[in-house]
């Protein structure tokens, strides 16, 4: 004591005796520096001797190589280097950025290290831009001066940003959360997404409460039999191909499969619960989990309990496979949120738990949330319950998790965040309760749904057990891989309904393509790059310039005005195409008419249904029905003989529904190409004509058999046409005037006369009314004939065979 009062003693003397050293060293910027342009000059000087020397270092390639040779070379390198990188990670300190640049056990360091420099310099930069900007009195903080007459934009109140309150008051806003400029999560990840074109393999490595061990697949060829030595190369590949295609196999295939196929629900599980209520959100202990220490710390914890719920948070739209940011764990006595973004590598540690058949996981819909957890961290889930499943198997109005909020646990679930950006670090309070409520109620929700399971099942365990089988099945589920390949775009194209000509459809192809490449290329989400219906716009309307591109869009993606260069190049290839009609398939029973179509191919089309014809003297088909557009074509290919292709049921029932029409106008269709039978040259007012198309044979053979059905003619016709047809030609005569007096001149007397070729007004009124009657006749008959074939179609329509 006495010790440290004489120093003290005598530094308040040294300090009494020297005022005038303390007043200097306050008066000073820093140590050694009276102001701030004494600082710089030396800051320059010294920035201008350092680059000096480096460059007179040796340059990278043989020289460097030569020199790092020398063991007191490298000695000094890597002193002088971990000086600089431990100078470096002071100053990041100091502005508060990650500074784990010294850690050299890392595969990727060097990416790792040039990441933090890059991200450092632009917080170091930014700052000093913003301390500049003070300087010269420019404050970034305050409100922009705006014009007198300007009236900011009012907030638009609507459905998705009104919350509404059951205590009958004014319904309120709230504002939205969004990531403006979130850095990507994806930088820090220490294993790189992979994006390629390639399946899918396990992420899984260690496999706890193994049942069947992991497949192991060696690299190479190994022959475990001293007898294979001695066989040729080829052969020996196909042996080892051979006996480790079932390991191949096993390698995609589900890692618990065999344990899940296994597994048998305990009575414990089957009999009626005692719903134990949970406690409020207030009384219950929330513990945020973002290091590796913690993470052990729960996995520790969630092995000793029968139970807990587990809840994931997702985001992808900035991510091309799509990124879990956040897993919420709850059990009776504490709520777990876990930082999937900065643990992403060691998440595998919790399968030890997911995967022990012992203890029941409760997901509410699981089906999405069970391939994430493969995807991004290797868990996979044993025993699994989901609510949705028992929802479904009991019925409920409605099977979301608000509604079983509200309907057993009298909560209102706040949706507002539902599809908030999840990569937003550090998260907000609000988002933090929302995510806790997902799972904080799922554990009581549980036991009430066991027990109502068993009681409208009249207390057997039947209708439980199905559920805990489909939530088996969903737990076997396996995530695939999106997988691109050259006809991917015609299942969105049918998914889309929208017909396309080669021009457009070759574009659509082109685009298609090209998003999903540079989706994979920057890991964003194809909806990002370009979505469904731009691309859609672009192919159908085929831009002839840049500026027609860019139009099509509102707004404008970021990715496609850097490429829109490229975009048009592949809009030019689609136009290079030649202009034709593309059918579409034809499973899909749609067909693609053209404009014009010639009538004899159309059964449906008689001679009186040109009057609209074309100049090209086909008829101009209008697509009103799809029925008729299908017939068209359905009778254009059934033309084709049997022989050649085997027809489907529906073209079987296309073909009899196409021999059921009967032409009203079979009667006035023309004489060419007509087959006439032999009767009906002899007795014309039978009208028996047929129109055959098949062989002469096939006509000889209808012709009997309507020989026999059709009234013989008279015999007196008969033999008046026989000798009609043998009587030949007379001679030619040669020419002779007329003798007057063979003429029988008995016009004179009296005798009827002869019909004068002159004009005679009485009577040409007589004759005038006779070929009215006769023309009123024969319009009556033609009438009452139409009006029989008429009927007889109907009837034939009515008598269709039903589709």
């Amino acid at each position: 004591m006495k010790t440290s009062k004489k120093k003290e003693s005598t530094n308040s003397g040294s300090r009494d005796d020297n005022p005038g050293a303390n007043r200097e060293e306050e008066s000073e910027l820093c140590p050694g520096f009276k102001d701030v342009d004494a600082f710089v000059k030396y800051g320059l000087g010294s920035v201008l001797s350092a680059t000096k020397a480096s460059a007179g270092l040796p340059q990278a390639g043989d020289e460097y190589d030569f020199y790092r040779s020398f063991p007191g070379f490298q000695e000094f390198c890597e002193s002088q280097g971990d000086e600089l990188l431990h100078c470096m990670s002071q100053i990041m300190q100091h502005h508060g950025c990650r500074s784990h640049i010294r850690d050299r056990n890392k595969l990727t360091g060097l990416e790792e290290r040039f990441d933090l420099v890059v991200d450092s310099n632009d917080v170091i930069l930014e700052r000093a831009g913003i301390l500049l900007d003070e300087a010269d009195g420019v404050n970034r903080t305050q409100n922009p001066v705006m014009p007198a007459g300007f009236q900011p934009p009012k907030i638009v109140v609507s459905s998705w940003n009104r919350k509404g309150s059951s205590s009958g008051s004014r319904s309120e806003t709230f504002r939205l959360l969004h990531a403006k400029n979130v850095a990507r999560p994806q930088l820090k990840f220490k294993e790189k997404v992979d994006n390629s074109n390639t399946p899918f393999v396990p992420k899984i490595f260690i496999k706890p409460n193994a049942l069947k061990p992991l497949p192991v697949v060696s690299p190479s060829p190994t022959f475990s039999e001293p007898e294979d030595l001695d066989v040729p190369a080829a052969l020996a590949d196909f042996i080892h191909q051979q006996r480790t295609q079932e390991h191949v196999e096993d390698m995609f295939a589900h890692p618990y499969q065999y344990e899940l196929d296994h597994l048998t629900i305990p009575e414990r599980l089957l009999s009626k619960p005692e719903p134990q209520m949970y406690r409020p959100m207030a009384e219950t202990k929330l513990s945020i989990i973002d290091s590796l220490e913690e993470l052990v710390a729960l996995n520790g914890k969630l092995c000793q309990l029968a139970e807990f719920a587990v809840d994931l948070e997702h985001h992808s739209y900035r991510s091309f496979l799509g990124i879990t940011c956040l897993m919420q764990i709850s059990t009776r006595e504490e709520d777990f949120i876990i930082d999937t973004l900065e643990l992403r590598g060691e998440m595998h540690i919790l399968n030890e738990a997911f995967t022990d058949p012992t203890i029941v996981k409760v997901f509410h819909g699981a089906d999405s949330d069970i391939e994430w957890l493969q995807r991004d961290f290797g868990l996979y889930v044993v025993n699994l319950f989901d609510t949705h499943q028992a929802s479904r198997a009991l019925n409920l109005a409605r099977h979301s998790l608000d509604h079983l909020l509200k309907n057993f646990c009298n909560v209102n679930s706040d949706k507002r965040y539902q599809l908030a950006d999840w990569r937003i670090r550090p998260l907000p309070e609000e988002m933090i309760e929302y995510a806790r409520a997902d799972t904080h109620y799922l554990l009581y929700i549980y036991d009430c749904m066991r027990a109502q399971l068993l009681e409208s099942n009249h207390g057997q365990p039947g209708l439980l057990q199905c559920v805990w089988n489909k939530s088996k099945d969903v737990s076997l589920k396996k995530y695939v891989k999106p997988i691109f390949t050259e006809e991917s775009y015609l299942e969105l194209q049918r998914k889309q309904k929208r017909s396309f000509n080669t021009q457009q459809l070759t574009t659509f192809r082109l685009l298609y393509a090209w998003r999903d490449k540079l989706a994979r290329q920057e890991d964003e989400s194809t909806g990002y790059v370009l979505p469904t219906h731009m691309m859609i716009k672009i192919s159908e309307e085929l831009p002839k310039e840049p500026q027609g591109i860019i139009a099509c869009c509102n707004p404008v993606p970021p990715l496609l005005r850097q490429q829109v260069n490229e975009l048009h190049l592949l809009v030019q290839q689609g136009r290079e195409m030649p202009l034709l009609k593309v059918r579409r398939d034809l499973t899909a029973a749609r067909l693609e008419l053209p404009l014009t179509a010639p009538a004899s191919r159309l059964p449906l089309f008689g001679p009186h249904d040109t009057s609209r014809g074309s100049e090209s003297g086909h008829p101009q088909l209008v697509a009103d029905g799809n029925f008729l557009l299908e017939v068209f074509f359905l009778s254009k290919e059934l033309e084709t003989p049997a022989g050649q292709r085997s027809l489907s049921v529906a073209r079987t029932k296309a073909r009899s529904i196409i021999e059921s029409f009967e032409n009203p106008f079979r009667m006035y269709l023309p004489s060419t190409g007509a087959h006439v039978n032999k009767n009906a040259k002899f007795d014309p007012s039978s009208k028996i004509f047929e129109v055959i198309r098949a062989p002469l044979a096939e006509q000889q053979q209808k012709e009997m058999e309507v020989g026999e059905t059709t009234p013989k003619p008279s015999k007196k016709l008969m033999k008046s046409a026989e000798k009609s047809q043998k009587t030949e030609p007379p001679p030619e005569e040669t020419f002779k005037p007329f003798d007057y007096a063979q003429s029988d001149l008995k016009v004179f007397d009296g005798s009827k006369a002869k019909d004068s070729t002159q004009f005679d007004p009485n009577r040409q009124a007589q004759d005038f009314r006779k070929k009215v009657k006769v023309s009123l006749f024969l319009n009556f008959q033609i009438y009452s004939m139409l009006n029989i074939l008429f009927n007889t179609y109907r009837g034939f329509r009515h008598n269709w065979p039903k589709r």
